[in-house]
């Protein structure tokens, strides 16, 4: 009821001061028409000098107009930008939209290249109807069937043209991918003694401490899960490569690649002694310089001093 008599003597109030409630919409609908006159002026003026990247980026409309830009109103270079920064699920979905823009080559040549690094047909003269789209599904595809079953993974690839017949074509591709299944690539690579002799030689360890080569190593390379004559073979294959990189360094120390052997299963052995909850009684710093130079005798107490330190520091060499 006060509330009622209160808008009555309001309403008086506004008339008799000529702001009728026609006279305070009209007035309101002028201010409006005032701004929206305004901004439709500005409009015009931006787009007769040019279009504004910024603007079309920062400034929206209305809650109605809300959404993303379209990037075909962008300059091809920023399109392809942007569009650069997705994954190829998300560029399909891009294609459904921006067709032209999506489809671009040089997008999914970078997909491909960047997933998987090295392949025979790269360094080849395109075949008629080629696409880096059709490659990348390809290589997926590939990808995917190796992770079931190696060989038929490599004889689809094969098959397609993607990848040579070759011991060491083979060896950079899966050298130069993240995409294969490490314990498919271990039984492939203990089946394929070929490929893996080529896969060695791709690693360089100049000038890199011993116990940070060997993670490097078995992170292309997985060590197996049990000792047996397969991780015999990738410390003895390890080592003599990791002498043939550092020559210099192997006659300072006065190592040989049996020594270096020797200095891999002891780096192992400390990394599960260090790293392994079942462990209770964790080896000394001292009492593994005494076992190691004692097997190398030729090695100095620092170096296999700070081989320790390395791996209390660090963490196991083939995690």
């Amino acid at each position: 009821m006060g509330q009622g008599l209160w808008r009555v003597a309001r309403n008086q109030q506004l008339q008799q001061e000529g702001y009728g409630e026609q006279g305070y919409l009209s007035r309101e609908q002028s201010r409006r028409m005032a701004a929206s006159s305004v901004s439709s002026t500005s409009h015009r003026k931006q787009v007769q000098g040019g279009i504004d990247i910024y603007h079309l980026l920062k400034t929206r409309k209305s809650k109605e107009q809300e959404g993303f830009i379209n990037l075909e109103m962008l300059p091809p270079e920023l399109s392809f930008t942007i569009l650069s920064y997705l994954n190829a699920t998300d560029l399909c979905l891009a294609s459904c939209v921006w067709q032209d823009l999506a489809n671009d080559e040089l997008l999914w040549q970078g997909l491909c290249k960047s997933t998987w690094g090295h392949c025979s047909i790269y360094n080849k003269n395109p075949p008629l109807g080629f696409s880096f789209r059709k490659l990348y599904m390809q290589l997926d595809e590939g990808s995917l069937t190796f992770n079931a079953s190696p060989d038929e993974g490599v004889n689809y690839l094969m098959s397609k043209g993607i990848l040579d017949d070759s011991p060491k074509e083979i060896a950079k591709f899966i050298f130069c991918t993240r995409t294969l299944n490490w314990k498919k690539l271990r039984i492939y690579l203990d089946e394929r003694r070929d490929v893996l002799d080529d896969l060695v030689t791709l690693h360089n360890f100049r000038n890199q401490f011993l116990p940070n080569a060997l993670r490097e190593f078995f992170r292309h390379i997985h060590a197996p899960e049990e000792r047996g004559e397969y991780l015999e073979t990738l410390i003895t294959k390890f080592s003599h490569r990791f002498c043939a990189c550092n020559p210099d360094l192997m006659r300072e120390l006065g190592l040989s690649p049996d020594g270096v052997y020797v200095l891999c299963y002891s780096l192992i052995l400390l990394s599960i002694d260090l790293t392994s909850p079942h462990v209770k009684n964790k080896m000394s710093k001292r009492e593994f310089i005494r076992n190691t130079r004692r097997a190398a005798q030729n090695i100095s107490e620092d170096f296999v001093g700070h081989l320790y330190d390395n791996i209390y520091l660090i963490g196991h060499v083939a995690a």
